[in-house]
């Protein structure tokens, strides 16, 4: 149901404002995919209605464009190679009450092969205005330090691939739930230093368990039922606080008289992380 969420919304509010609504699947983590899980989603979208703009986009194909970036950010000097171990940085996180990688590797030129490549980041503020939660605020290199963009596995680190991608699709708004609102700033961090345009963000409250966990299939939510979309998109339409929609019990009149009533300003609050220097 929150993939749902935010599946409708960002359908809606591209259709609304007379948008492409794009679809890519991130398959870039090979020793985490679920075999069947891609399909089964592009299935679900179908049942709920919820057709893309063009050709599916997978994330896997597309190495060669990742690789010219980290070239690019290579050139730029903002890539170094790393040795240190998720053992010694969990470690130092305890001691010293902070997430942030203390750059222990900047300085040291280390051979690339086998070791994850960190991007430097510069110590400065980033400010965004998301379209929902309002302005946000983040230091990087206090927040986080400079961040894993290639992986010691020869994977792409998400927010590298992510970045890339959504220059290359022109993406000028990104819909997505809140869980990723503190991914933004440093996404914005890769935007920059490789010369991207910055696109709008409009970040959604999470569906979330009783105890105000996040609903996924890690705390036991099931399935989505897709033979009862017209009820899903309902549930979905109402979490979003949106008008209700009479008479409605067709999935395309449904999303036909949500694309019209779609109102951002009725989308429910949720709590921002405080800004981070």
């Amino acid at each position: 149901m929150g993939s749902l969420v935010t599946a409708l919304a960002s359908w809606v509010d591209a259709r609304h404002h007379h948008g492409l609504w794009l679809l890519r699947v991130e398959d870039i983590d090979p020793p985490r995919e679920v075999t069947g899980a891609s399909a089964a989603i592009i299935k679900s979208l179908q049942q709920h209605g919820l057709h893309w703009d063009g050709d599916v986009s997978y994330q896997s194909r597309h190495a060669a464009r990742f690789d010219d970036a980290l070239q690019q950010l290579r050139n730029a000097s903002r890539l170094y190679a790393c040795q240190c171990t998720r053992k010694q940085l969990r470690s130092e996180a305890v001691a010293n009450a902070s997430r942030a990688y203390p750059g222990h590797c900047r300085e040291l030129g280390l051979r690339e092969e086998l070791r994850p490549l960190r991007l430097r980041v510069r110590d400065e503020v980033i400010t965004f205005e998301d379209i929902h939660a309002g302005c946000q605020r983040e230091n990087v290199s206090s927040s986080v330090g400079d961040f894993i963009v290639h992986r010691k596995d020869a994977l792409y680190a998400y927010q590298l691939a992510v970045v890339v991608d959504d220059a290359h699709q022109k993406i000028t708004h990104v819909v997505r739930g809140a869980d990723l609102l503190d991914n933004t700033a440093r996404q914005i961090a890769l935007q920059q230093a490789l010369g991207y345009e910055q696109p709008a963000y409009l970040h959604l409250p999470l569906v979330t368990t009783d105890t105000g966990t996040k609903l996924s299939k890690q705390t036991g939510a099931p399935a989505l039922d897709d033979s009862r979309a017209i009820d899903n998109l309902q549930r979905a339409w109402a979490f979003l606080g949106q008008p209700a929609l009479t008479a409605t019990r067709q999935v395309q009149d449904f999303l036909l008289a949500a694309t019209a009533a779609w109102q951002r300003a009725l989308i429910p609050k949720f709590d921002t992380p405080m800004s981070q220097f």
